[in-house]
């Protein structure tokens, strides 16, 4: 179909913004925006990440999101003050990614967390009777330590799912996986440091990032708006949800703790035995 003029959304850059961990309701909501980017026919995205990572599937599938988008749409990714693990992940799904000097980004790993309350429940007097079908089916189960069959097992899946965010990075950055493996051991760089290591492509803001967008699809910068397509989180609301590095800022502000302890909690509760593609200091 030839369109006679120009839809008003192309001469528009489109926004989403990712905050907080990564989980189903990130994934869910930046599906959809990501899917009213290409139908409205926006010529680039401007995407903000601000996440010390999270889940794995649900990283993988805005990643391949972004990826499918891109034969459409040029993606720049903005690091905002942590973009790591799966934010990383994710990022790499972009065009080109800039990123501030003091970002922090990186964590290229994976880890899998069980809670282990036995000691606890022997104080207590409490015990569970389980009868089950194999001897893997309570892996991880929280009233018991683990076997090393178990840790094995555990062991080759964290494995498998880091060499897949291994050659994803590999890819998305056009690196060879040797390399990447030089620093995919689970620390953490500044937004200068991932430049030099080729993970980012340039130092910059979010204003830098949008300006950048504009000029790779002819747009010009200094007229071309963000439509952000989600409502932007009120900004004590992003302070609670980001768990990296902001409990001081919290204490400074005056702020209780408490809402980001529980979100944090919900969070823990949720992923538990779940392998995640999260900074977790």
């Amino acid at each position: 179909m030839i369109w006679p003029f120009k839809p008003r959304f192309q001469k528009q850059i489109a926004r989403i913004e990712i905050t907080g961990a990564i989980a189903s309701n990130t994934r869910v909501q930046v599906l959809k925006a990501l899917k009213t980017v290409e139908e409205r026919r926006f010529p680039a995205l401007l995407l903000r990440i601000d996440s010390p990572g999270g889940t794995v599937g649900d990283s993988q599938e805005i990643y391949s999101a972004l990826k499918k988008l891109r034969e459409k749409v040029k993606i720049v990714a903005s690091f905002g003050n942590i973009s790591a693990s799966g934010g990383v992940y994710i990022g790499v799904g972009a065009d080109y990614i800039m990123a501030n000097p003091g970002t922090i980004t990186g964590s290229i790993g994976v880890i899998l967390r069980g809670n282990n309350i036995e000691r606890l429940l022997e104080k207590i007097g409490v015990s569970f009777k389980v009868i089950k079908s194999g001897p893997y089916k309570d892996i991880l189960a929280f009233d018991r330590q683990l076997t090393e069959p178990e840790q094995q097992i555990l062991q080759e899946l964290i494995d498998t799912s880091y060499l897949q965010f291994v050659e994803t990075v590999a890819e998305g950055r056009n690196l060879s996986v040797e390399k990447v493996k030089t620093f995919a051991d689970g620390r953490i760089f500044t937004g200068q440091q991932a430049v030099e290591l080729g993970v980012v492509d340039r130092l910059g803001t979010e204003e830098d990032a949008r300006r950048w967008a504009a000029e790779l699809v002819g747009l010009d910068p200094e007229k071309t708006k963000c439509y952000t397509l989600e409502e932007r989180k009120p900004f004590l609301s992003r302070l609670l949800n980001n768990q990296a590095g902001n409990a001081t800022l919290i204490g400074n502000l005056g702020i209780s703790g408490l809402s980001l302890g529980n979100d944090w909690l919900e969070f823990e509760l949720a992923t538990s035995g779940l392998p995640l593609w999260m900074y977790r200091p």
